[in-house]
């Protein structure tokens, strides 16, 4: 979904490689084709990686004909076991047969067993007798969650949950699942962290799962053009400040055939988030909200009963509180475990014990905690990825929890741990023991490095390090910097893209790319500072491209991103403006010449930009623009802007619509004609108030397309946002 920083963060590091056709001077340029995540060429020009998992403490690398064991000292790689060994076990049907190895896993450090998924099957094969030793269909659907303990899998069919055992039997939970009874998937808009509804126990035994009434919800009317009479196919959307969904959480029982919910009482408007087994499997933590996002509590609840057993902790704030991990218990004590709080101002790691009480906090300091990758029981530590060395880069620490003692176990350079599980986080990267981590990064000269850490040693191995794919072509030149926000205060930082072959004696045309809401930071040391693929191909048609990551984005701590509280796009304009001040100081940017595009939040800024600042931007493309925060969706929009009821003069700021009679240079608007995310009616409306002041936007759908292009769509999507700044504001070139 579009406004959720970690999904927008992905899109914007899978887009950073580039390439392709060649000039008549021997140097090669880029294509779209190269650059876009949706180009034909793009995979086969995507900085190389390597795929890996943990058995244990042995480190897997998956391939497409084989997993190889790698050694950890050396680097040498000996075969595991072969794609083709486990085919001739299958069915030659194509659709049972397995495609590759790069994404199995190894669920039992102590069994010669992993887990494959092909596309009819999941099964267990034992590299080891060269047999599968478990093996079952999949259900048709795209809901469903496997437990390695007990081998069951809990899946949606027809609106039901169900769950299989590891013999195939099958127990229907639900009859009531509807469009408007909604279980076992993600709820609350996937705010909070959420991003699923099922929830095994530790042993499998016992499922936690989400049920979400929302017939209660305005329906959005979506279209279906592609029928040969369009027809509807509605969305419900909780619009703030209006009616929100109801949600409750069952637990079915393997042992009892028996499912009870949580004893909550009346769920309206309360937020129920961050589920979590105790390590006995008896009770089941989660965190609650009010509506108004202001106070959160971490609960227990007996899962034989559904009883509450009390409230362990509970934090409020006068703006906003956000907790978006669970809790973690500490491997070596079942009785402690560690909350992650933002109630200093900087998230960071708190330790309690299971009465509740505060043992200590673990960490401190003005940086951001990001990640709790792992443990090492021995050593009593834990692995997190933190912002300490700089606050554009992610880094690995062993944190001691008596202590708080942080020892640096990588370069103190760049983005470290690239490597994601669940919910984009790290602890794919620790191995069993935590003696050992693989280290997948980048800096801004290095594509990629893969590390192997010995945790116990503090020594190092390069394992791999990828070719540079744009030796040989004509790049153009990346730089970051930081100039001070419209407070005079802070630190922002920007990324800066020269025009391919710049010379500082000419003044070139400037595309301010923003984004600037919350849970996004677009400037990151990764390599060439987190560019995006377009940015490049702009810059070799002569463009320097422009980033600042103002006030209100992510990763910078309480008072950075809440600076924007309840005023959406006002702060994080006087910011922009302030890096716009920076560039015109630049002899060899044309200060008649400046252009603004943006997606979601970025197409909100840009066009909040062009309307508010119209003789200083000439050019603007908005994608999926938000226009008036009042048709945006309850826990996003509440969360920074309080409800339109009782932040009437901030919505009114806010509000697009009143700036329409400002626009004077020319502006595109671009929507995914069934965007479920920002709905269609936001930019429908900014026309129709262009249209009642006698402004000319321009306008373009995508049909059938959601939030973001998907496919191929995508390269036609940036041709045109790429064609408007050709026409429009290249053409305005000044006298040089």
């Amino acid at each position: 979904m579009m406004l959720k920083g970690k999904i927008f963060k992905s899109l914007l590091i899978a887009a950073l490689t580039c390439f392709s056709w060649q000039t008549s001077m021997g140097q090669k340029t880029f294509t779209l084709e190269d650059l876009n995540y949706g180009g034909t060429n793009f995979y086969n020009m995507r900085v190389q990686t390597r795929y890996t998992n943990w058995w244990g403490d042995e480190l897997i690398k998956g391939d497409v004909e084989a997993c190889y064991v790698v050694n950890k000292q050396t680097g040498k790689e000996q075969v595991l076991f072969e794609l083709k060994d486990v085919n001739a076990l299958l069915d030659s049907d194509k659709s049972h047969q397995v495609n590759h190895l790069m994404s199995c896993t190894f669920p039992y450090s102590n069994k010669t067993l992993a887990y494959i998924v092909t596309g009819k099957q999941h099964l267990l094969y034992d590299w080891a007798k060269k047999k599968i030793e478990w093996i079952q269909n999949k259900e048709t659907t795209d809901v469903q969650s496997w437990n390695a303990q007990s081998l069951s899998t809990a899946y949606i069919l027809n609106n039901n949950l169900f769950v299989s055992d590891k013999k195939g039997n099958k127990t229907q939970l639900t009859t009531d699942g509807s469009s408007d009874i909604v279980y076992g998937k993600a709820v609350h808009r996937d705010e909070f962290g959420i991003y699923k509804g099922l929830f095994w126990s530790n042993d499998g035994e016992q499922l936690a799962f989400y049920r979400m009434d929302q017939s209660m919800v305005e329906t959005y009317p979506q279209v279906n053009v592609f029928t040969p009479i369009a027809t509807l196919e509605p969305d419900k959307y909780p619009m703030a400040g209006r009616t929100s969904h109801k949600v409750t959480i069952g637990i079915y029982n393997a042992s009892t055939g028996k499912t009870i919910y949580l004893a909550v009482g009346d769920p309206t408007n309360r937020y129920f988030t961050n589920i979590q087994w105790s390590p006995d499997n008896k009770i089941l933590y989660l965190i609650e909200l009010n509506r108004k996002q202001t106070k959160m509590q971490l609960d227990a609840y007996d899962a034989a009963t559904g009883k509450k057993i009390k409230t362990l902790y509970t934090e409020e704030s006068n703006k906003y509180v956000h907790p978006v991990t669970p809790i973690t218990f500490l491997p070596w004590n079942k009785n402690q475990f560690i909350l992650q709080s933002e109630k200093d101002g900087y998230n960071h790691l708190y330790l309690f014990n299971t009465n509740g009480e505060l043992q200590r906090q673990i960490t401190s300091g003005k940086w951001v905690v990001l990640d709790l990758m792992g443990f090492n029981s021995s050593k009593k530590c834990a692995y997190i990825l933190s912002t300490e060395c700089n606050p554009i880069q992610n880094n690995i620490f062993a944190v001691d929890i008596a202590s708080g003692k942080r020892t640096l176990l990588d370069n103190g350079k760049g983005c470290h741990a690239n490597t994601y599980g669940e919910n984009n986080k790290h602890r794919l990267a620790v191995s069993e023991s935590g003696k050992w981590i693989i280290d997948n990064y980048s800096e801004p000269q290095v594509p990629r490095n893969i590390n192997i850490i010995n945790t116990e040693n503090k020594k190092t191995l390069t394992w791999f390090t990828a070719p540079n794919p744009w030796k040989g072509y004509t790049v153009p030149e990346f730089t970051s910097g930081s100039i001070k926000a419209a407070d005079n205060q802070t630190d922002l930082y920007y990324r800066m893209v020269k025009p391919t072959n710049f010379d500082p004696n000419k003044k070139y045309p400037t595309i301010i790319y923003v984004y600037g809401g919350p849970g996004v930071r677009n400037v990151e040391a990764r390599w060439n500072y987190s560019s995006r693929g377009w940015e490049t191909y702009m810059a070799q048609k002569g463009y320097l491209l422009f980033i600042l990551d103002n006030r209100g984005s992510s990763d910078r701590g309480l008072e950075f991103e809440q600076a924007t509280f309840h005023k959406l796009g006002v702060e994080e304009m006087k910011d922009q403006m302030k890096g716009v001040e920076f560039l015109t100081s630049l002899p060899y940017v044309d200060k008649n010449r400046i252009g603004v595009h943006g997606w979601s939040f970025g197409g909100f800024m840009t066009t909040n930009l062009i309307t508010t600042y119209p003789e200083v931007f000439k050019v603007g493309v908005a994608g999926g623009p938000v226009i008036n925060w009042e048709w945006y969706e309850v826990m996003y929009g509440e969360r920074y802007m309080g409800t339109p009821q009782d932040n009437k003069e901030g919505y009114n700021n806010s509000n697009l619509l009143n700036k329409a009679k400002n626009l004077k240079g020319k502006l595109q608007i671009i929507i995914g004609m069934n965007d479920p995310v920002v709905v269609p009616q936001h930019a429908e409306n900014f026309l129709k108030s262009c249209i009642d002041a006698g402004t000319q936007p321009d306008f373009f759908i995508y049909p059938g397309e959601g939030h973001n292009m998907r496919g191929h769509s995508s390269v036609h999507l940036h041709e045109r946002i790429t064609q408007y700044f050709e026409d429009y504001l290249k053409p305005l070139k000044a006298k040089e």
